[in-house]
């Protein structure tokens, strides 16, 4: 059951500042702001939601069908996503353009500016979800503004159920359209921020989203999650972690649990764990592209995690 995930393909340039902004930025001159910062450390991921999704759900046996547009520059992307056997027919290159990328600088207190250049995520209308034949179960996650309402509406005009997953691009959208992005999908995932958004902009309670959907998903972070339905709020547990190194990516990691467990008709408790702990699995890593696993170690820790066997 082949899974499509429409969302935003990216480079993540992380540097690291081995100091603190505060001490180089002086308050009364930030209206004449010039500051530069040093920073040694450097490295380059491969990111962006469809990629992170396709990525994990691919560890986890599933068979992901990514969907974006990238620019003239995502030639080691291509080769890395060839490398993992995830496909690239619905992959779409956007001529004189980049791939979407965050250049992203961290200081000692862990404060962070980024400069985020959206490149040809802006074109993911381009794509149609009518383009990947046989789909049967999607997402619509961050990407091109007019490629997510798109993406959505066709979703549901082909009566495929999909998770929305607004995520940092739900400041894009108003009230009105947030509730019909709910009334078409079949799931809604978002974090606990997110929540709080989507309720003041739709004026909806997270049960009375819960009655237009079959589920809507809420991660807490380290608290873990929780899973309303229309009878009742499923609480997931947070998957014990050994060390905490970067939690970028791991609400992608999150949402591929999801979709896994959706393909292989789990109940909410498994599907929540499941995803539970491919957040934690991912947390312990750098980067949101660098962990793997096999099957058999996947089900020892999941068994270990909740005392329980993976179906």
């Amino acid at each position: 059951m082949p899974a499509l995930i429409c969302g935003s393909f990216a480079y993540d340039t992380i540097m690291v500042f081995q100091d603190r902004f505060r001490n180089h930025i002086l308050p009364d001159k930030v209206h004449i702001l010039n500051v530069s910062f040093y920073v040694p450390e450097m490295r380059r991921e491969f990111g962006g939601c469809a990629g992170n999704i396709a990525y994990n759900l691919n560890l986890l046996g599933g068979d992901p069908v990514p969907m974006g547009t990238v620019g003239t520059d995502f030639g080691p992307y291509a080769e890395w996503m060839d490398y993992q056997g995830i496909t690239r027919s619905h992959v779409l290159a956007v001529e004189n353009s980049y791939t979407a990328q965050a250049f992203i600088t961290t200081d000692m207190d862990d404060n962070q500016i980024t400069a985020f250049h959206p490149g040809a995520m802006d074109a993911a209308h381009l794509n149609q979800v009518t383009d990947a034949p046989g789909i049967s179960l999607g997402i619509v996650s961050p990407d091109g503004r007019q490629g997510m309402l798109d993406h959505a509406a066709q979703f549901a005009e082909a009566g495929i159920p999909f998770i929305f997953d607004p995520g940092q691009g739900l400041p894009m959208f108003g009230g009105e359209e947030l509730t019909r992005f709910i009334d078409q999908a079949s799931w809604v995932c978002v974090n606990d921020y997110e929540s709080q958004m989507l309720q003041e902009r739709t004026g909806l309670s997270p049960h009375e989203i819960a009655e237009r959907v079959e589920a809507l998903i809420v991660t807490l972070g380290g608290d873990g999650a929780h899973i309303y339905t229309d009878r009742q709020r499923i609480d997931i547990l947070a998957a014990p972690v050994s060390i905490v190194n970067d939690p970028t990516g791991c609400g992608d990691a999150f949402r591929a649990g999801l979709l896994y467990g959706l393909m292989n008709d789990l109940d909410w408790q498994m599907i929540g764990r499941i995803a539970a702990l491919m957040g934690a699995i991912k947390i312990e890593h750098h980067g949101t592209q660098n962990h793997s696993f096999s099957a058999e170690e996947f089900r020892e820790r999941y068994r270990a995690s909740f005392a329980e066997e993976l179906l």
